[in-house]
């Protein structure tokens, strides 16, 4: 069948629309028709220069669609569900068969190796030369995507299709990462570095958790504003004055819990900073790079912990439709976060985000 995509054939962050040439889903494949998809930092840097996926490449990794086919031996979803897209795994090794598939042991190759197991390419362009698609295994900046029966989650179908592509990536990991990981108990305080879509995810997390103070920290005053009203306490304003001295002064004594999103060195050091005794800090994010963070060895062995989280550490079958019912339920507002773009408008999308303009930029297909 012939879909339209957002191909990159370079780094430059500037799409080609094409049409291409899929193929049939093959065994355990599901192809999804994308009602619309969110824009994650991820699929930027990875557009962008010093990224390891090849080229050309279809990206996106936040799809929500309805599922048109399926291949051999799929039985999780049938044509005509609604579904989310999140990330992959192989169902295989130890993490996958312990339930925790965010931290599947081959996560690396099925997130950006771009390619099926066996190597084929199921997109061709125009001239019948072969484009990576499988990024996340599913490549959703476009009409139609293919995911596994793994990571294509099943949803209830009178929530609205176009908002949840989010919740396969973005507002996951930043909601999983303070109810599934840091397990943030009720009456304990959070600090909360970076207030976009993760930070803020984990704000109305926390806020369900039951947390006694909650402290937003961020650059952009209208993100601060929204957290105000999502569920903190405390606001700060990054860049103005010392941002330890202001945490330690909303939370005497310092954060039961920090959660840095952004993934700059200097910020991750504040909130391991802020820290109190016996408090725990999760990094979601890291520099692309692989640059190393400097940590003070004596200020750990008073009980603190730091701990990388992948994917809010969800098992996506259960934690995204858990999600859906907060959204559903009024406990759980992520639509406030969304600003909805038309698909060829993705550029803008990546602008006004890198800018702060937007929280989260959904790309509807139609």
């Amino acid at each position: 069948m012939q879909i339209r995509a957002a191909v990159f054939r370079d780094d430059t962050l500037r799409p080609n629309f094409e049409t291409l040439t899929m193929a049939s889903p093959g065994p355990g494949e599901v192809l999804v028709r994308i009602v619309a998809t969110g824009v994650c930092h991820t699929d930027m840097k990875a557009g962008g220069p010093g990224s390891p996926v090849p080229r050309p490449v279809v990206l996106g990794h936040e799809g929500a669609g309805v599922v048109e086919a399926v291949g051999a031996g799929v039985t999780k979803v049938a044509p005509g569900d609604h579904v989310v897209m999140t990330f992959g795994s192989c169902g295989r090794c130890r993490s996958c068969e312990e339930a925790e598939p965010a931290y599947c042991h081959h996560a690396l190759s099925l997130t950006f190796g771009c390619k099926r197991p066996d190597g084929s390419a199921y997109l061709r362009a125009g001239d019948g030369a072969p484009v990576f698609g499988d990024f996340f295994q599913q490549s959703s900046f476009a009409t139609h995507a293919m995911g596994r029966e793994r990571n294509v989650v099943k949803v209830r179908k009178d929530a609205p299709l176009e908002l949840l592509g989010p919740l396969g990536c973005g507002v996951q990991t930043g909601a999983g990462a303070i109810l599934n990981d840091l397990r943030l108990k009720p009456g304990r305080s959070l600090a909360v570095f970076g207030v976009g879509a993760l930070g803020l995810s984990a704000i109305m997390a926390a806020r369900i958790a039951g947390a006694s103070r909650i402290v937003a920290i961020d650059r952009h005053q209208n993100r601060l504003d929204l957290a105000r009203e999502l569920g903190a306490h405390v606001s700060i304003r990054a860049g103005e004055a010392p941002v330890k001295e202001q945490v330690l002064a909303a939370i005497p004594g310092g954060a039961d819990y920090a959660l840095d999103t952004t993934g700059v060195l200097t910020v991750m050091r504040q909130a391991l900073d802020c820290l109190a005794v016996r408090g725990e800090c999760a990094f979601v994010t890291s520099p692309w790079d692989g640059s190393e963070l400097s940590i003070s060895v004596r200020s750990l062995l008073h009980g603190r912990k730091v701990r990388g989280v992948i994917e809010g550490n969800s098992n996506p079958d259960v934690f995204i439709p858990q999600l859906v019912d907060f959204f559903m339920d009024g406990r759980f507002p992520f639509d406030r976060l969304v600003k909805f773009y038309p698909f060829e408008q993705m550029e803008q999308a990546f602008h006004d985000s890198e800018e702060g303009l937007t929280v989260k930029p959904v790309l509807r297909m139609a």
